[in-house]
């Protein structure tokens, strides 16, 4: 079935989502915070402001950077999201925020009569253009059973993960885990380089060992290549690992290794590779 469907945010994945709605058929209205080229958005609606964009909307996702943006869209009483939207639309944030700011909105939107999923993703451009994004989703059940026939234009698997709040705790548990072994093999091919192994073979021997992970195999592959074009920057690297510590604060959980990832990602931005892929934390180990 054919929805109206308003798309907030459109950087690097949230373009090529919109792009994929738009091509399933959708009626599309689209935001960003910096205007879009009218010609690039020829088959949807540009709105200034998310509020006129989700007006009349039966579904309004967001893809945007944080907290703070997401806040804002959903929320501002002038020019938010949630204001335009009509009872019982459909709410989908695949932003990576915290835990909290999920269920805040889950409870803002059902003041709202707005059902609420938090759906964040896993997967990078290839995959947001390819349609082979996996989502992570929080919420009531047969809330995202009315979402799946739309999620699947976007992506091949969907796990629930629980009430309001759980696709965003599981989205920065996977990333703090991807952060944590890139900096490792990173520091790793480091020594190895120093106790005169080349990178290139060992990381070559370890990609053929039952430890090295898809992950791992990628992101060495780009630390031998010097290849680290942003498919998942520095910054937005050591702005999940932020919300990971955060949210072990509150649940009083000590957090060794992650916190030692967060300290050279950390690193990584005051030497000015916040724009890099996140495979760029090798410069830190010549």
């Amino acid at each position: 079935m054919l929805q109206k469907i308003a798309f907030l945010g459109l950087g690097a994945m949230g373009s090529r989502m919109a792009q994929r709605l738009a091509n399933a058929g959708h009626a599309l209205t689209v935001w960003n915070r910096t205007p879009p080229a009218p010609a690039q958005w020829a088959d949807a609606r540009i709105a200034d402001t998310p509020r006129k964009a989700a007006t009349g909307a039966d579904i309004v996702f967001t893809m945007v950077r944080d907290d703070e943006a997401a806040r804002g869209v959903w929320l501002d009483p002038a020019t938010g999201a949630l204001a335009g939207m009509k009872p019982g639309a459909l709410a989908i944030d695949c932003s990576t925020v915290s835990q909290a700011f999920a269920g805040a909105l889950n409870i803002a939107c059902a003041s709202a009569g707005v059902n609420c999923l938090d759906t964040p993703v896993l997967g990078s451009r290839p995959q947001a253009e390819g349609g082979a994004l996996i989502f992570l989703a929080g919420g009531e059940a047969a809330t995202l059973d009315r979402a799946r026939p739309v999620l699947a234009a976007l992506g091949g698997a969907v796990h629930h993960l629980g009430p309001s709040g759980s696709g965003a705790a599981a989205k920065l548990i996977l990333n703090a885990l991807f952060g944590i072994q890139v900096t490792a093999i990173a520091e790793l091919l480091g020594l190895a380089a120093r106790m005169g192994l080349a990178r290139a073979d060992i990381a070559n021997v370890i990609a053929e060992t039952p430890v090295a992970s898809p992950a791992m195999k990628g992101a060495m592959s780009s630390m031998i290549g010097n290849a680290f074009a942003p498919m998942f920057p520095v910054d937005l690297v050591a702005k999940d690992f932020g919300l990971i510590a955060d949210a072990a604060t509150a649940a009083s959980s000590a957090i060794p290794l992650a916190s030692a990832a967060r300290a050279v990602f950390d690193t990584a931005l005051a030497q000015s590779l916040g724009e890099h892929n996140l495979t760029a934390v090798a410069k830190l180990y010549p």
